[in-house]
């Protein structure tokens, strides 16, 4: 048997991964914490994720190197940390090395003194000197040096650092603030976007380029509220030029469906190709919202690739879904070391191997693999530029892009659309059946609360979008899992994180990672959209719930909003507010739509004050620089438009009830929540809003009512009238 560190007893597939290194690594937690200070030593600690290609670089040159980790064990107790397991370690150490080194990223590297506090930092480190960079072992012995002569300048220096953290992390209320004027940070907001705007290409950078669904969230919004301006116009077309050229795109898997974590040019053509959870949430929601507002199918067709990916490769038997795929695969079964993106990529010879039938019809000579290879912008050389290659892993590999519609490919080859369709297809189809003969990357089969409220809203909102009643049943299924294997009932909480362990069963780890505020955010978005699609009632009484509780743990009564983390625990040196929607939305701008969501299933008010309260925190940010907050942004504007309660009144099961569910599925609009009145006066929904009682179904037909605020429209019982109340 191989030698092991402790990590062995872990059950992070990525603490995992380092069990087996000459370090002597810790997890995150008192033993390694009591050992620094007994031994009066510094802490080296290391932040990454599985999929992380940086960091498996990092590990084989460094973490394996005997010589290195005799030097890392004699002078520091070293601690490995999965980030999303621990995304409030985290975030206190990466906002240190971003304010110091102007940078971050994973693997995250930091020193701190025995009580934690963080002095010296970076991210990825090659393990020797070069020209440009100073190596690991070098940083490593400078350190222990430091440490042996000027201990006592080193801990005051960290003191300083900690005090200038917490000061500059602050978000809080400032006086008497009020919510931000929803106009001008929309307006605002958009105008930072547009600048930002790719126009040829879509997206918003030059590169490296996120798909950032939270982006395509605001301008869907933004357009809904100005549908008759030339800005809402402009509005639209930026999110569905985007959202088409990513499916264009190499960082769309056209062979395995689903999408890379993001583009290393501006094009969407060479990826980072590991696959996230969380992406691939949002984007089957944003895909969705699309094709309701469009009406173009190519848009449903590319929610449902990504549906089919996560059903396929990121489900578990249990209901819930796995983090992510990694970049890193071994080509062969033969081979020796792994390469990045080995899993996806394509040599010409290949593709012509595998599709040598002659095309009938076509002009002379053509086969299936050059009407394949001219669509899909394959080159004998390889398509892939060298600049963004930088290790030659795919020097001759072509990566996938569509590069020709289907019409100029017809064109070219002489033949029918439908045809041109057909014989894609065909090749994509061979291609997968090719492709399942590799091997496979790794697969992070670790389970989150967060990420899997990502995926449940994806398939409640395209089972609703699409009127797909099995993405809907996925979504519930999810759910359940969540229910069982992710939350205490005798307490009410959430927990982080489970793990597929032996024979596939689902485990926890000795100590359970306690929900993190996302936790309960994502969970409560996907229960409130769950119960729209669904309309089964037990999601909702969970998500108001699990709403309570949030506010319990995480509210700041002081200076307003939520914390990432729980007050308490005496590891964390600080409690932060994220203030940036990413790859993922901050909690705390997502939440301003839950509240404003959970207010109007249960008339409470209080949580319309503290949506209130939230952005009034937020408030300066979201005046100067709301592209930093686009999904608060959108937040804002939910906020001042008082949000639509649709109440249909009627029977689940008749078809006049369906017809008028299937008229609000199919309209885009952001400010509406939507309820069904049964009848049944003991349910939960009439037992939180008295005023349904009142609402009847007229000449016994299912009956529509827009309320707002508890008031009500004149009953409509035609999807057509329906219609005409929420595009006015």
């Amino acid at each position: 048997p191989r030698h092991a560190n402790r990590l062995i007893n872990e059950k992070s597939p990525y603490l995992l991964q380092h069990a087996h290194n000459p370090v002597d690594w810790y997890p995150w937690g008192q033993e390694a914490f009591d050992k620094a200070k007994k031994e009066n030593k510094l802490i080296f600690l290391s932040v990454g994720y599985s999929t992380c290609h940086w960091c498996h670089v990092m590990e084989e040159e460094s973490f394996k190197n005997k010589e290195i980790g005799e030097i890392m064990n004699k002078n520091f107790v070293c601690i490995k940390v999965d980030r999303e397991e621990r995304p409030d370690v985290d975030k206190v150490y990466m906002t240190f090395v971003q304010v110091t080194s102007g940078g971050g990223g994973w693997p995250m590297s930091v020193w701190l003194t025995p009580d934690l506090k963080p002095f010296a930092g970076g991210t990825y480190f090659p393990p020797e000197d070069s020209i440009h960079r100073v190596g690991f072992r070098t940083v490593l012995l400078r350190i222990a040096e430091q440490w042996k002569e000027n201990k006592d300048a080193l801990l005051e220096n960290s003191q300083k650092i900690l005090e200038a953290l917490i000061h500059g992390c602050e978000i809080r209320v400032r006086g008497q603030e009020s919510p931000p004027p929803s106009k001008e940070v929309m307006a605002t907001c958009f105008q930072q976007l547009s600048k930002s705007y790719d126009e040829d290409y879509g997206g918003f950078s030059e590169s490296p380029k996120f798909p950032t669904p939270v982006n395509l969230n605001f301008l869907f919004t933004y357009w809904a509220m100005n549908r008759t301006t030339p800005e809402g116009a402009q509005a639209l077309q930026m999110a569905l030029h985007t959202l088409k050229m990513m499916a264009h795109g190499g960082i769309h898997d056209h062979i395995g469906q689903g999408f890379h974590r993001y583009s290393t040019d501006q094009h969407w053509h060479v990826p980072h190709f590991e696959k996230m959870l969380y992406d691939q949430g949002q984007l089957a929601a944003a895909y969705s919202k699309a094709f309701q507002i469009s009406g173009d199918e190519f848009f449903a067709d590319v929610a449902q690739d990504i549906l089919l990916y996560v059903s396929r490769d990121l489900s578990d038997r249990s209901g819930g879904f796995y983090s992510a795929e990694d970049a890193d695969s071994y080509p062969t079964t033969a081979s020796e070391e792994k390469r990045e993106g080995a899993f996806c990529v394509w040599a010409a010879e290949e593709i012509q191997a595998l599709l040598p039938d002659p095309v009938e019809g076509a002009t002379a000579g053509t086969t299936l693999g050059d009407v394949f290879m001219h669509h899909y912008g394959v080159k004998e050389s390889g398509n892939v530029n060298p600049m963004k290659d930088p290790h030659q892993e795919l020097k001759g590999k072509n990566v996938l892009i569509v590069r020709c519609s289907l019409e100029l490919t017809a064109a070219r080859f002489g033949l029918e659309l439908g045809r041109v369709s057909a014989l894609l297809q065909e090749g994509r189809q061979r291609l997968a059946t090719a492709r399942a003969q590799r091997p496979r990357p790794h697969l992070d089969t670790k389970m989150l609360a967060a990420w899997n409220g990502l995926m449940i809203s994806g398939f409640a909102q395209a089972g609703a979008a699409l009127a797909k009643k099995d993405y809907v049943s996925r979504a519930a299924q999810a759910a359940a899992f969540v229910r069982r294997h992710l939350f205490d009932p005798a307490s009410g909480r959430l927990l982080r994180s489970c793990y597929r362990g032996k024979d596939n069963a689902v485990e926890q780890s000795a100590l359970p990672i306690q929900g993190f505020l996302e936790d309960y955010v994502f969970i409560i978005q996907a229960l409130f959209d769950l119960y729209e699609a669904s309309l089964e009632q037990g999601w909702l009484e969970w998500a108001l719930q699990l709403q309570h509780t949030q506010d319990k743990l995480f509210w700041d009564p002081k200076g307003f909003a939520y914390f990432s983390s729980e007050a308490g625990d005496p590891s964390l040196l600080l409690r932060l507010k994220d203030d940036q929607d990413g790859a993922e939305p901050a909690a705390n701008s997502v939440t301003v739509t839950n509240l404003l969501r959970a207010a109007c299933y249960s008339g409470h008010a209080e949580w319309v004050e503290k949506a209130g309260q939230i952005l009034s925190a937020f408030s300066e940010r979201l005046q100067k620089i709301p592209i930093a907050l686009p999904e608060m942004a959108r937040a804002t504007a939910v906020f001042h438009h008082t949000i639509k309660q649709v109440v249909i009144c009627g029977d689940p099961q008749g078809e006049d009830t369906k017809e008028m569910l299937h008229c609000v599925h199919s309209i885009f609009s952001p400010n509406k929540v939507l309820m069904l009145a049964d009848g049944e006066s003991a349910g939960f929904l009439y037992r939180q809003l008295p005023f349904l009682a009142s609402l009847e179904r007229k000449d016994g037909k299912a009956t529509a009512y827009l309320c707002s605020n508890f008031t009500c429209s004149l009953p409509v019982t035609s999807p057509e009238e329906l219609r005409g109340m929420l595009c006015p």
